[in-house]
């Protein structure tokens, strides 16, 4: 199936039973074992530990999700730095990678405008180059840790990452095609197909103004190196505070229009209430919104879930994100003593971007204790204990809660 096949040189097909739920990915070893093929048809389960693999107090590998389309979540110890790891970065798919390479790769901008472009990749990266820092999250991230659950990837804290990303920005291709009266959103077209003909095709839209606003581009390098395939090189778009959805992978064309688009991941995909209902009712379609920016989120890196830690004073770490605006506060607490104390955060605020923040903790006595975190953002919103329930598990930004054990 051509859907399936990456051309490239940097996959294999090692996989080993995690420490907890689902599987993880050995990446690391996997991008250096230099094989190729139909990754997501050939991935097994091993059952044993990799001969290469050095001891660690951290596990660094990704966790499977499901393995066609190819689903891998990033541990916590992924997520304890500035920018994640291109190898350790999670990975979501809808319909597997497209065939990359096997021919000259172009996208293509018209709809409503005076020049309709079809530019190779040659001619975007002669044209001037933008980088941004910026968060990607899955719009499910989170899903497992709703309850009632309902169906859908059970993604729990690592469909996220934040990466640098280089490439041309969507005003300045919109400026060289140039917009006709009436141009208002960019639909997306990326170069992944369905499986068959009766599945959807993966198509967004956005608004041209808050994409332009909020620095979209689109990237063909992530963290200083060529986009890798799995994360929708060689091109993909990139929204700065916009959920993952919006990110296009595998980017071939752009087609400016006055409408929303129409597609089925648009209309009925990747739609949320504007006023959540309890499980079991039904929301009114006419209250039902796409899913566009990200909530206010933060989460502990260190410790891991369930990892021991000595009893002694103890530096607990971690991330903190928004979608307009910037995290302007993160407090901490724990199950035996609920009073929140306010964590330092590390670096300057930017829009799209995450913070670090990192607050000292000692024990008063050995024991189990839940560790939990809370952010607040420039547009006051605070993230809450718990979020309001939705049938398609989107956007749960509860509290971060890590159990850990004290020696």
């Amino acid at each position: 199936m051509s859907s399936d096949f990456m051309d490239s040189s940097d996959y294999s097909d090692r996989i080993d039973k995690p420490p907890s739920s689902g599987r993880s990915f050995d990446r690391r070893a996997f991008l250096k074992s230099g094989c190729a093929g139909m990754v997501a048809g050939r991935l097994a389960t091993t059952g044993r530990v990799l001969a290469d693999e050095a001891p660690q107090a951290a596990d660094h590998r990704l966790i499977v999700r499901t393995e066609r389309p190819l689903n891998l979540e990033s541990p916590s110890a992924s997520l304890d730095s500035w920018l994640t790891p291109s190898e350790e970065f999670f990975v979501r798919s809808h319909h597997g990678a497209p065939a990359v390479g096997l021919s000259p790769w172009e996208i293509a901008v018209e709809g409503l405008v005076e020049r309709p472009l079809a530019l190779s990749l040659d001619a975007l990266l002669d044209l001037d180059s933008t980088t941004r820092q910026a968060v990607l999250q899955c719009a499910g991230n989170g899903r497992a840790l709703f309850r009632p659950r309902m169906p859908g990837t059970p993604w729990e804290r690592g469909a996220v990452g934040h990466a640098e990303w280089s490439g041309v920005s969507l005003a300045s291709l919109l400026r060289k095609a140039g917009l006709k009266p009436g141009a208002a959103h960019v639909h997306l077209i990326g170069g992944d197909v369905p499986p068959n003909p009766k599945s959807p095709a993966f198509v967004r839209s956005v608004p041209i103004e808050a994409a332009i606003d909020a620095g979209a581009l689109i990237a063909f390098r992530m963290n200083g190196e060529p986009l890798p395939v799995l994360h929708g090189g060689p091109a993909r778009m990139v929204v700065p505070g916009w959920a993952a959805n919006n990110w296009t992978k595998w980017i071939r064309k752009i087609i400016v229009s006055a409408e929303e688009s129409q597609a089925f991941f648009m209309k009925t995909g990747y739609r949320l209430a504007r006023h959540p209902v309890p499980p079991g009712v039904n929301p009114d379609p006419k209250d039902l919104a796409p899913v566009t920016w990200m909530n206010v989120k933060s989460l502990i890196s260190r410790p891991g879930l369930g990892e021991t830690v000595a009893n002694s004073p103890q530096e607990v770490r971690g991330v903190a994100w928004t979608g307009k605006g910037h995290v302007t506060k993160v407090e901490f607490s724990t199950d035996r003593d609920p009073t929140w104390q306010v964590a330092e955060l590390i670096g300057e605020p930017v829009q799209g971007s995450w913070r670090r923040f990192k607050i000292a903790w000692t024990p008063p006595a050995p024991g189990s204790y839940v560790l939990r975190v809370r952010a607040t953002d420039s547009e006051g919103d605070v993230q809450p204990e718990k979020s309001p329930w939705n049938k398609s598990g989107y956007l749960w930004n509860g509290y971060d809660q890590v159990a850990c054990v004290v020696s």
